[in-house]
């Protein structure tokens, strides 16, 4: 068997062992977020495609659920930012802190904001 078949069918075999953990991702959001496949689809194209999703719609209908259902099911560290009117920048990115220690030294310690994560909700952005 010439080299590039034997490539040619490592790379079937992973595309079908991904498309089975898919299935069981879909299947396991699927679970908790009912009755919305097409969002859920699309939700997950835009977390595999690496980009970024807008997710519109009325109150109640789950989209903090569906986010943190994903953050969980995916492995992924998911944060949740609410934009009030009254929203710092250090309350996203963090802030340093000043600490004393025991002994009387002191140093500056960062505190991350939510931003910090691998999948982030910015919810109610509108404002």
């Amino acid at each position: 068997m010439p080299a590039d078949a034997s490539n040619d069918a490592q790379l079937v075999t992973d595309i079908e062992t991904l498309g089975g953990k898919l299935a069981e991702a879909r299947a396991s959001i699927s679970k908790r977020f009912i009755g919305q496949d097409l969002v859920v689809d699309l939700t997950l194209a835009s977390l595999l495609c690496g980009g970024h999703a807008l997710l519109i719609g009325l109150p109640g209908l789950g989209k903090t659920m569906l986010v943190d259902t994903l953050s969980t099911v995916m492995g992924l560290n998911g944060n949740r930012i609410q934009f009030t009117p009254d929203l710092m920048p250090a309350d996203i990115l963090g802030s340093e802190v000043l600490e004393t220690a025991a002994h009387g030294t002191r140093n500056f310690r960062f505190i991350e904001g939510p931003v910090f994560c691998q999948l982030l909700m910015a919810d109610e952005i509108n404002r």
